[in-house]
């Protein structure tokens, strides 16, 4: 039996495991794809700190090499579910493990809604980005297409007005769903126009990367060609917290309804990272919610 298992291995999984791992803790860390998560398809990243540039997969790396260090466990299985056992819990997976901890941090992420287009995974990267934030600043003075109408997709098309040639917000509706404050903020912007009732049909590639999409007017049928630099799209992401609904509440949009101190109405399981119900979903705050849930189970679990 483990002290602590994690199930995700993120960023916020991996600085759980680190801080339990450096408060005396046996750990376990379960991830069913690869260690990293979203930052994984960042080429470069330039908002963490201490590092002036660093890939994600680099960064995933140096994260997972300093939890091997430390001593911590790792299987690479996909978590079926988590239940009770005596006082402990019974981490299950699809691939028939079960795995026995005395406390669990769950850390299972989130995904990006793709666009599901062929190409699209090619060009993560190299000219797709889901994170205005993150890759912004890549297309300085550059012409970008933004596509979602709801706030996510206007405060990322406000940030990169302030910084691209052009910005041109591509609407599945013929309305934009989110704020109208926020509406008015980003059509204040003389870079930025707007293309309603579309959807892209496809992504062009060239020797550089994107280099255009190609949209299809809803009504008419009608095709055209948009040349751009980059591609941010921010039609929503996707938590995928189902298979512990019985431990710990989910939100409206099935994100664990937990506050910043990690815990949930389960004794023993603890929240962290972009799967928790938060308002800003950077490295730094899944780094952040890893150590508070980390240090939370290393209390409960002292005082058993």
């Amino acid at each position: 039996m483990h002290d602590i298992i994690v199930v995700g291995g993120g960023p916020a999984g991996m600085t759980a495991a680190l801080y339990a791992l450096r408060n005396g803790k046996s750990v376990l860390v379960i991830e069913k794809e690869s260690f990293g998560g979203q930052m994984t398809q960042s080429p470069k990243i330039e908002n963490y700190p201490g590092k002036l540039q660093v890939s994600g997969m680099e960064l995933a790396d140096e994260m997972m090499n300093q939890i091997l260090e430390q001593g911590a466990d790792i299987e690479i299985e996909t978590v079926a579910g988590v239940s009770r056992d005596g006082e402990g819990w019974i981490v299950a997976t699809e691939e028939g493990g079960a795995y026995k901890a005395k406390s669990v941090v769950i850390a299972t992420g989130v995904k990006h809604r793709m666009l599901g287009l062929p190409g699209e995974d090619d060009l993560v990267g190299d000219g797709i980005s889901y994170c205005a934030v993150c890759d912004g600043d890549f297309y300085t003075d550059k012409v970008v297409c933004v596509v979602g109408g709801g706030n996510s997709a206007l405060q990322d098309a406000i940030l990169l007005a302030e910084k691209c040639k052009e910005v041109i917000m591509l609407l599945r509706r013929q309305v934009f769903r989110g704020e109208e404050k926020l509406q008015e903020v980003l059509l204040s912007h003389t870079n930025v126009s707007t293309r309603m009732d579309v959807v892209i049909s496809s992504v062009i590639a060239g020797s550089n990367g994107l280099e255009a999409v190609e949209i299809a007017n809803r009504t008419t049928g009608e095709k055209q060609r948009v040349d751009c630099d980059g591609l941010f799209v921010a039609i929503g992401l996707v938590p995928e917290n189902g298979a512990f609904a019985e431990l710990a509440d989910l939100n409206d949009w099935g994100y664990f309804d937990s506050d910043e101190s990690c815990t949930t109405k389960t004794p023993g399981i603890f929240v962290a990272g972009d799967c928790r119900n938060k308002e800003i979903r950077q490295i730094t705050t899944a780094t952040a919610d890893g150590a508070v849930a980390a240090l939370a189970a290393c209390r409960y679990i002292d005082m058993l």
